[in-house]
């Protein structure tokens, strides 16, 4: 499986953007996709998630009401909406599958997922 992701950018405080990440391969294996992102100061953070048996989602506190993630099986292809964007958003935001959720809360951690696409660069300015 390969994860591709785009729609990163550079933007202004309470702009949007739409994040994409397309998979190719045995994307069926897949149980479950995810956003992550990196920053100097966190590390890498959980965003969101989407379970692809029943398409439940789950969201960091830090962005719930404001990103929302959704999937086009038609396109293979996950997005994260990202909505108000604030400078604190600034990261470069990863996408990954995972094949395996081992227990309830296992998909907030980067351990889970075997697959990662390259990182996008958001740029979030006051």
């Amino acid at each position: 499986v390969q994860l591709q992701a785009s729609g990163g950018g550079s933007v202004q405080t309470g702009d949007s953007l739409r994040l994409s990440c397309t998979a190719s391969g045995r994307t069926s294996s897949i149980v479950v996709m995810a956003w992550f992102r990196d920053t100097s100061e966190k590390g890498r953070e959980f965003i969101s998630s989407l379970n692809t048996a029943g398409d439940a989602t789950d969201y960091a506190d830090s962005v719930k009401g404001r990103f929302s993630i959704s999937r086009d099986n038609t396109k293979n292809t996950v997005y994260l909406q990202m909505n108000n964007l604030k400078p604190e958003d600034t990261a470069v935001y990863y996408c990954a599958g995972g094949l395996k959720l081992e227990y309830t809360f296992s998909h907030y951690y980067p351990s889970t997922y075997n697959y990662w696409g390259q990182g996008t660069q958001v740029t979030v300015s006051s």
